[in-house]
């Protein structure tokens, strides 16, 4: 797929005339294709590809036990390899998915097992917790709340369970503690 990206004007004799630079559009598929042929289905994976009109190439990383700096390294050499071969033109960045960016993956759920999580559900109500347990299709919170006593006056600490399943979920952050 081709698509023309600038418009220059030439400036020939005094007048002025239009003529195009073609770019040659990467595509999404092509850059997973890349990504698969160097993580496969190891313990690093993608949480995000973005591409811009201009060939400008975002690529977010995360793993079962985190991503190091050699992580980003080593993909985006790969990638830059194989396209400055290819004759492409582009930028690439490759970072970690990020500390405040949602969680979109089931797969990222089970390293964050015992941190506190922030949870918007589909229905519009928000939750927290600390995450004690997920598999693919659910994941259990546990927070403390002041109730009062069932007999007598004040209140007592109690802890609660709920069972949240992923499909409810729009959006889930790990809160972050300083």
């Amino acid at each position: 797929m081709y698509i023309c990206i600038r418009k220059i004007i030439k400036k020939i004799e005094g007048t002025a005339v239009p003529s195009f630079i073609v770019k040659k559009l990467i595509t999404k598929e092509h850059i997973s294709e890349l990504i698969a042929e160097h993580l496969g289905n190891g313990p690093i994976f993608v949480t995000g590809i973005k591409i811009g009109s201009d060939n400008h190439i975002n690529i977010f990383l995360d793993g079962d036990e985190g991503v190091t700096i050699k992580n980003c390294v080593d993909l985006s050499r790969h990638i830059e390899k194989r396209l400055i071969e290819e004759g492409a033109d582009f930028a690439l960045d490759v970072s970690s998915h990020g500390a405040t960016t949602p969680l979109i993956m089931p797969r990222q759920y089970k390293k964050h097992i015992g941190r506190e999580l922030e949870i918007k559900l589909e229905d519009g109500t928000k939750t927290e917790g600390n995450l004690v347990e997920f598999n693919n299709d659910e994941l259990v919170i546990e927070n403390t709340v002041r109730e009062n006593k069932p007999i007598g006056k004040g209140k007592i600490t109690v802890t609660k369970q709920q069972k949240i399943k992923y499909n409810q979920i729009k959006e889930s952050k790990v809160k972050l503690k300083f």
